[in-house]
């Protein structure tokens, strides 16, 4: 099967994580952060927040302003410092502090979507989930597994396509992928692990 050979190529050139290491207040906050933003920005000022509020109720009590300042790098800045210290209020106070482990419930924090969520759920609980980013919707479809015009249709789509034991793992996997080598523009086709099984390379 085409999705099992692109999946076990990426696996040996890209070893997955140990999913579900990190914490899950931390996953949620980093990628509300990170919507908009690249990688390395996104890191560097997860970094300078969590060096200064460690816990959840830290952050809840924090100054909108300071939080802005060690943001200040991410795009929309401004919207996310007070996005994210309601987060933790809510979570704080609402939820007794635990981060929830369902896509229902996570998708009613502010500023939560369907790639927030799944990404809490893979990197934070180790569940199985489907987390489309720009990477995994341009590259899901560069490759043909799908076709489809929206992140949200390409998760129905994988979801449907993908066998379960690849959800986790398809994240990460085509995120490095298209970090090193399927580039949107000027993509390393010489180096692809998965050239042969490309469907943009048999259109040409």
């Amino acid at each position: 099967m085409t999705i099992d050979k692109i999946i076990s190529r990426l696996k040996k050139r890209y070893p997955p994580g140990k999913f579900g290491s990190r914490d899950p207040f931390c996953v949620l906050i980093a990628t509300v952060l990170s919507q908009r933003t690249r990688d390395e920005v996104t890191d560097k000022a997860s970094e300078r927040l969590f060096a200064k509020y460690t816990t959840c109720s830290e952050l809840s009590r924090a100054d909108s302003g300071d939080i802005e300042e060690l943001i200040h790098d991410v795009g929309f800045y401004r919207t996310k410092a007070p996005r994210v210290k309601e987060i933790a209020r809510i979570i704080d106070n609402d939820l007794k502090g635990k981060v929830p482990d369902d896509i229902e419930s996570l998708l009613l924090l502010p500023g939560v979507g369907r790639k927030t969520a799944n990404c809490v759920l893979v990197y934070g609980f180790g569940l199985d989930a489907v987390a489309v980013d720009t990477h995994v919707h341009r590259i899901s479809n560069r490759l043909g597994i799908v076709r489809t015009k929206t992140p949200e249709e390409t998760e129905t789509e994988l979801r449907r396509v993908l066998p379960k034991r690849h959800w986790r793992h398809i994240n990460e996997l085509l995120v490095r992928f298209g970090q090193e080598i399927c580039r949107p523009i000027g993509p390393k086709c010489s180096l692809c692990p998965v050239f042969d099984l490309c469907m943009e390379r048999r259109n040409k």
